[in-house]
């Protein structure tokens, strides 16, 4: 895992595969196949060893949307130094101790929220969700400007490019907390 959790971190996921893992341990491709079936199968295991990175966990028993938070922030965190995994873990994955030791922990933050099991397993795959789409725009090129463009048929875009700037909040914090709120609300 280690050689291939090394080789996406420099070069992205598309350098690993079977036969560049076994070059990287000097032997041959065949040799992996004796524990591993499938590339699928590999980056499974990547994505659980990084997964480890998120221990320890912060306490449960304080504030839940505040311990959901620091989860949060845990998972942007591996994903800045794992940007490969926002390629990775859409795909349909098996969940090795790791992973499933963190969703756990989750579970335990929110056991004092009065919602249904199936609604807390909705918020944190949610909350995974905004995590990604975090870690994949700070990851993305820029947006072209609008040079060239001649904007005078979009007076509502001119005018919030002009306005004054708002006060800075962090959106991160904002969305997370929002997403957790509205799912787990009671009505």
């Amino acid at each position: 895992m280690a050689a291939a959790i090394a080789m996406a971190d420099a070069d992205g996921i598309g350098a690993v595969s079977m036969r560049a893992v076994a070059t990287a341990l000097g032997t041959g491709a065949g040799s992996l196949y004796r524990y591993l079936t499938a590339r699928d199968d590999l980056l499974d295991l990547m994505a659980d060893q990084v997964a480890g990175e998120l221990a320890p966990f912060p306490a449960a028993g304080g504030d839940w949307l505040d311990g959901m938070l620091l989860m949060a922030r845990g998972q942007l965190d591996l994903y800045r130094r794992h940007p490969w995994l926002v390629e990775v873990l859409p795909r349909p994955t098996a969940l090795g101790p790791n992973s499933l030791a963190w969703f756990d922990h989750c579970l335990a933050i929110l056991h004092p929220v009065p919602s249904a099991t199936t609604a807390k397993f909705e918020a944190i795959a949610m909350m995974t969700g905004v995590v990604s789409l975090f870690a994949r725009s700070e990851s993305a090129a820029p947006p072209p400007g609008f040079d060239g463009i001649d904007m005078t048929a979009y007076p509502h875009l001119i005018a919030a490019f002009t306005a004054p700037p708002s006060p800075r909040r962090d959106l991160f914090d904002v969305t997370v907390r929002s997403v957790l709120r509205g799912l787990l609300s009671q009505d």
